[in-house]
């Protein structure tokens, strides 16, 4: 059981790594430092995209507006550490 524990707790930080990557991609977009139409960033874009966006897609809908500031990033991984935190504290040293 810890084994499946571990894990969840790997696949954890890898998708908080990958929204780190959306979030960095999406700015490098937005301020032209790379080009969409290269077929890497591209693919790499919409595999971030698809990845991170039905996640993000109730955050953000539950979000006021902040005038085109995006924070569901930033609060999907503070969930996600929290879940992390629960799982090492509680369920971790439980489990037999």
């Amino acid at each position: 059981m810890r084994a499946i524990l571990d894990i969840v707790l790997l696949v954890l930080q890898i998708y908080i790594w990958l929204l780190i990557a959306s979030a960095v991609l999406s700015w490098l977009v937005a301020f032209n430092v790379v080009n969409t139409r290269n077929q890497v960033v591209a693919t790499v874009g919409d595999f971030l995209y698809r990845i991170t966006e039905p996640v993000l897609r109730p955050i953000r809908s539950a979000m006021p507006n902040l005038g085109g500031i995006d924070v569901s990033p930033v609060i999907l991984i503070l969930l996600i550490l929290l879940l992390e935190n629960v799982i090492i504290r509680y369920v971790y040293p439980n489990v037999f």
